[in-house]
């Protein structure tokens, strides 16, 4: 069982022309396109919230929240530990203190569930799945899309 749990159903996310890193821009409806490098990942079909990812972004903070819709409530979630440039509770702290800054990336990427970036000062940056307000109020919200 803990085998199923930490290895079992992960594989590489794939970031192909498509399927790029994005974030969603204060003016314009769709996702854009970020400047994204050394970007490694992981994702699973057995749920939405396996994803996680990690790189390296020449943009700033300052850039980014001039540009881009920052999230408010963005909570990472635990990574299995062999994924370890993914710490969530570093990145929690950064976010709680203000250090790293969370933005919307592809809001319900699945029924409920929204992708967010956050990026610290130097440019690392984080990606992961997490429950949106729409399926935190209704858990059977998912099940009407």
């Amino acid at each position: 069982m803990y085998w199923l749990q930490i290895y079992a159903f992960y594989e590489p996310a794939r970031f192909e022309p498509g399927a790029e890193i994005t974030l969603i821009p204060l003016q314009g409806a769709g996702p854009e396109v970020i400047v994204a490098e050394n970007v490694t990942g992981i994702d699973a079909t057995s749920s939405p919230l396996r994803f996680r990812a990690c790189f390296n972004t020449p943009l700033s903070q300052a850039m980014l929240t001039e540009t881009y819709q920052v999230y408010e409530g963005a909570q990472p979630l635990i990574a299995p530990p062999w994924f370890d440039c993914f710490n969530a509770e570093r990145i929690g702290r950064a976010l709680e203190t203000g250090e790293a800054i969370a933005f919307l990336s592809v809001p319900d990427i699945t029924p409920g569930v929204d992708r967010v970036v956050a990026v610290f000062p130097d440019g690392a940056a984080f990606a992961w799945h997490q429950l949106n307000d729409k399926l935190k109020e209704d858990p059977n919200a998912r099940l009407a899309d």
